[in-house]
């Protein structure tokens, strides 16, 4: 079945996008705890603050835990970043050397034609609708605007769908596809039509 290849290709680059996004989730935790414990400046800072607060202890204390909650955000925001980085790049690396990425290698499928300019725009559609705008979601939720947040998420279930389901139908391309002038042969899967020039300069 081809629509059952597409997705089980899918579902082993996503397992490969989740492995590194793991490794950051830990990384971004120590570098979290070690802003407590192994940070000179923030304790100084938080002492120098007490000293010349004229007492107003909250105050200080106040400050001390905006910066830490603004260093603590900080992190969290490069993680996301790190991530939809190497979302693509392992996208467009794979499309532009191989013509196909691991789980599509493991599944039979190949993308054509294999030209690194194709292969860099359909790796991006590939990295917003798969990764990038969850990451803009979970920003926006950790910098406290709810409302964005949700609208983000929204979003970005609604741009992977779009992406996901036209290549379980009939066509078999998804917008990624359509947008880059690529198709995705193998096994079972026409490419009748698929493929249409794209003007280069």
């Amino acid at each position: 079945m081809p629509g059952l290849r597409r997705a089980m290709a899918w579902t082993i680059d996503f397992a490969l996008v989740v492995t590194p996004a793991s490794v950051l989730a830990v990384l971004t935790f120590d570098r979290m705890s070690a802003l407590v414990t192994d940070v000179p400046e923030l304790a100084a800072r938080g002492g120098f603050d007490l000293l010349t607060s004229c007492g107003d202890v909250i105050d200080a204390s106040g400050s001390l835990g905006s910066s830490l909650w603004n260093r603590s955000v900080l992190y969290v925001e490069q993680a996301f970043g790190l991530l939809v980085v190497t979302t693509f790049l392992y996208q467009w690396g794979c499309l532009a050397l191989a013509g196909r990425t691991l789980g599509k290698g493991l599944t039979g499928l190949r993308v054509a034609p294999r030209v690194p300019g194709r292969a860099a725009l359909r790796a991006a559609v590939t990295t917003a609708t798969d990764v990038a705008v969850y990451a803009v979601a979970c920003v926006l939720l950790v910098e406290g605007h709810i409302a964005l947040s949700v609208l983000a998420w929204l979003a970005a279930v609604a741009l992977f769908l779009c992406n996901a389901l036209p290549a379980l139908g009939p066509g078999r391309r998804s917008p990624a596809d359509r947008v880059a002038g690529t198709s995705v042969t193998g096994p079972g899967l026409s490419t009748a039509g698929a493929m249409r020039p794209v003007r280069t300069s």
